[in-house]
């Protein structure tokens, strides 16, 4: 089989889509201030209840792989229907640095991570790396839950199908 009809294969599975995010901290008090990073992501799911886990998929040496190896608190944002933009801007390669990405974005900082909470989402979680699994040229990392909110009751999900974004309906 080869990595094209893998791909092919695969993409006849809808999955939903988040924008994951965490904050680096500042590592030198008299250096750079730390920055937000984002990144969008399909492969996102619930694990379990008790303990509340959920894990994403990340590509090995990404920057949000090498930034959640350093840093275990991080949060997402299950996105509206209205929101395909921030999921394209954040899906983009070679794109412009995250600090730019977030500029015009309405979001909040989360309590427990700092990290970038979006606006409008439909649901927004913190979570804290519990484990991690190298799986081929991904990392699977799996987060407890520190919390969980809903602001956003309007609109459908945003889910990911043969390669573009799509409504339900």
């Amino acid at each position: 089989m080869s990595t094209d009809e893998f791909r092919a294969a695969l993409s006849r599975l809808a999955a939903g889509v988040v924008l994951l995010t965490s904050h680096e901290p500042q590592l030198d008090p008299d250096g750079p201030v730390g920055e937000d990073a984002g990144m969008t992501a399909t492969a996102f799911m619930s694990v379990s209840l008790d303990p509340p886990l959920v894990m994403v998929s990340l590509r090995n040496s990404s920057r949000m792989d090498d930034l959640l190896d350093e840093q275990p608190l991080w949060a997402v944002s299950v996105l509206s229907e209205s929101q395909s933009h921030i999921a394209g801007r954040f899906a983009m390669k070679g794109r412009l640095s995250d600090r730019l990405l977030f500029q015009d974005i309405p979001y909040v900082r989360g309590e427990h991570t700092g990290a970038p909470l979006v606006g409008g989402a439909l649901a927004t979680l913190e979570c804290r790396t519990e484990n991690t699994v190298v799986a081929g040229d991904h990392t699977l990392v799996i987060g407890r839950v520190l919390s969980a909110s809903l602001p956003s009751a309007e609109g459908g999900p945003l889910l990911y199908f043969r390669g573009r974004y799509r409504h339900l309906g």
